[in-house]
């Protein structure tokens, strides 16, 4: 019997030229200075792919960055997929993408997490049960599964404790509804 076609609809396309300035715009860094480290992070619309780039240190107690889109509704929604695909190219460290949910309160955050390989581009795809939700790194226990229509925010996350530069590479994000 034949495997079906995952179909896709895409939610944000880097590598169309049209996005430029507006998209990077919509991006913004939380990083560990909020509880006194000193990592720094950014995103940028490049020709081809957004970059989520910066330096994790492991100074005053710090050892994280990330950057969020700003909130927002996706469409289309979210709550018709069965998961979520990235292509993306990475540089061998451990990267997390994180779903903001109206059921979860405003530290909180459903996460998966994922080491893509370095300098090659690679689709991963992600259904809404891998997705854990935690606050501020452990998880939740009591926290309801990922309703994917609850989802207002997407952002990325890189929190393994080594210090240095990185730099994650985004192709495109969509959604998928056959697996």
């Amino acid at each position: 019997m034949a495997k079906r076609q995952r179909e896709t609809v895409m939610m944000l396309d880097f590598t169309d030229p049209a996005l430029g300035d507006a998209e990077q715009a919509r991006w913004y860094a939380v990083d560990d200075g909020v509880m006194g480290g000193v990592s720094h992070s950014g995103f940028r619309v490049e020709e081809g792919h957004g970059c989520f780039y910066g330096e994790v240190s492991l100074e005053n107690g710090g050892g994280f960055a990330s950057v969020r889109r700003e909130p927002g509704a996706f469409e289309p929604s979210l709550a018709q997929a069965k998961g979520i695909t990235l292509r993306v190219r990475g540089d061998g460290r451990r990267y997390q993408l994180r779903l903001k949910s109206h059921a979860l309160d405003d530290a909180s955050a459903y996460r998966v997490a994922f080491t893509p390989s370095a300098q090659q581009w690679e689709t991963l795809h992600f259904s809404w049960a891998q997705f854990d939700a935690v606050r501020r790194g452990s998880l939740l226990s009591n926290a309801p599964s990922l309703e994917p229509g609850t989802v207002h925010q997407l952002g990325f996350l890189i929190a393994d404790r080594t210090a240095g530069p990185f730099q994650l590479e985004i192709a495109f994000i969509s959604t998928y509804s056959q697996d």
